[in-house]
């Protein structure tokens, strides 16, 4: 807390409810700051001041065991507080020496990271901002990344879809591998590597196949989840849930995302030990006899499976960079059967997954509803970028899902996917349909899109999961996804405009 000029008084309201108000606690204040203990956590709270402490109102307690006092402050001053949690025993003091240092440190810290970047495009400010809320979002000891910090904050406000992102999904620590490489941060990405391949290396036959969709950060699979009655939820959305239920759900997707940023990683230096190829080796080949049938797809739906498309495209790329990894390193595998495998999924989703009447690739084998997560066809190879099937879906979905620039995942009334209400546009999306656009030679109108969705950023540059039709950011916040998308989209767009082709690298910083 700075005051610049005049005077103004700061009132502090420190309210803590643990185990998400179903456990109660016990505050105390001491010389040191104010102790709230609860079985199992223990939160201290300090209030420190940068001159003296004149004028600052002495720590309350109230009923509840919450913690109330102010500070009144004229020009020039600064007050500060710090929450911790800490083991037990009495705090540790902090004096406003400490508080500066820490102050200090943090912005030396962030500046040094971001020195090691080697982006040198056009959008450097919006990829910093999203590389730096990207390493916030990752838990150190293990290199996981959640999906995002929060839980129950709904795709609609007053609605049911409000879910816990705090888990790391296969799908985004792979998609963090590209985006890290692209950005230059090796040993992050190689932080994230580390963490799917001990996925890898520990997986076995389950509901969903050897990976999991999601795993907490510690990379254990205990994701029960249930509802708490007593929360009202964001402006009255509700159910509010803790834990996923979806993390037994079959999502074929995840093993061609898991394969493809291990094929990434091994080509930037970061390759797979003997341990992990026959983990990895093992999974392709339960792939190779399970690649065939309905899975729930990406967006968890909670309908019923069906044969998504996107399951099939990806893979058919888990089994394509497998085939790449063992020719590549002399690896054993059984090529034959990988590529049998490869081949008729290819057949497969040209003959059932290309609609004619629609003129476009769609969500699943039985409908002809389009699906924006198809934007990714090109990316991975699947199809070639100038194909005129390829521009043909595009322009399908321009006309379907794209409103002023903004791109829903698919249209709820027409694909029903188990819950009620509607959503907005998904920020992911826009992004990857930036990606498309630049990589079918559509620059121009990528350079409209990606410009526009930046203004669609909060104040300090971050995104949700969706914006509704008030421009306003809707589900958890900040999401990983959108991030990871926004550097993808951005990188491969310079590389467009620098006139090297879609899909390859821009300048950056030697």
């Amino acid at each position: 807390m700075r005051c610049v000029r005049g005077r103004v008084r700061f009132d502090v309201h420190v309210a803590p409810r643990f185990d998400y108000g179903r456990a109660s606690h016990e505050t105390s204040v001491t010389e040191r700051g104010a102790v709230f203990a609860s079985p199992g956590l223990t939160l201290t709270l300090h209030t420190v001041r940068t001159e003296d402490d004149r004028e600052r109102e002495p720590m309350r307690v109230d009923a509840d065991g919450d913690v109330r006092t102010a500070y009144d402050l004229v020009a020039g001053e600064r007050a500060g507080l710090v929450l911790e949690s800490s083991a037990d025993g009495p705090p540790r003091a902090i004096a406003a020496g400490d508080l500066r240092a820490l102050l200090d440190d943090t912005a030396a810290f962030w500046r040094t990271w971001l020195a090691r970047s080697t982006y040198v495009g056009r959008w450097r400010e919006a990829l910093q901002r999203s590389a730096i809320t990207l390493k916030l979002m990752t838990y150190a000891p293990s290199g996981a990344l959640v999906a995002a910090p929060t839980a129950g904050l709904p795709e609609q406000v007053g609605g049911e879809r409000n879910w816990d992102y705090r888990y790391t999904w296969v799908r985004d620590a792979s998609f963090s591998i590209y985006s890290l490489l692209g950005l230059g941060f090796v040993e992050e990405a190689a932080e994230f590597g580390a963490w799917l391949r001990d996925r890898i290396e520990e997986s076995g036959a389950g509901e969903s196949g050897p990976l999991k969709i999601m795993y907490r950060v510690d990379g254990t699979s205990d994701l029960t989840e249930e509802t708490l009655p007593h929360w009202e939820g964001y402006r009255g959305s509700s159910p509010v849930r803790i834990g996923n239920a979806a993390e037994n759900q079959l999502q074929l997707d995840i093993y061609g995302e898991a394969l493809g940023s291990v094929y990434v990683a091994d080509r930037n230096g970061l390759a797979m030990g003997h341990r992990g190829w026959v983990a990895l080796r093992d999974m392709l080949d339960w792939l190779c006899d399970h690649w065939d049938q309905p899975d729930e797809g990406i967006w968890e739906t909670r309908g019923g499976r069906q044969d998504f498309v996107y399951g099939r495209v990806m893979s058919w790329t888990a089994l394509d960079r497998g085939i790449r990894l063992a020719t590549g390193h002399g690896r054993p595998a059984d090529l034959a059967r990988w590529a049998a495998g490869r081949d008729a999924i290819y057949e497969q989703v040209w003959a059932r997954g290309w609609n004619a009447r629609r003129g476009a690739f769609v969500q699943h084998y039985r409908t002809d509803v389009l699906d924006s997560s198809l934007l990714r066809m090109a990316t991975v190879g699947f199809v070639d970028p100038r194909d005129p099937a390829w521009r043909s879906t595009l322009a399908a979905m321009a006309a379907e899902l794209v409103t002023d620039s903004l791109v829903y995942r698919y249209d709820p009334a027409a694909s029903p996917d188990g819950l009620a209400g509607e959503e907005g546009t998904f920020s992911l999306c826009t992004f990857n349909y930036v990606d498309a656009l630049a990589r079918a030679g559509m620059a121009d109108e990528a350079r409209i899109v990606f410009d526009k969705m930046l203004t669609y950023a909060n104040h300090v540059g971050l995104y949700s999961e969706e914006i509704g039709l008030t421009g306003e950011q809707l589900g958890n916040f900040p999401q990983a996804f959108t991030h990871l998308a926004l550097i993808d989209a951005a990188i491969t767009l310079d590389a467009t405009l620098d006139g090297l082709g879609p899909g390859l690298a821009p300048r950056r910083r030697t």
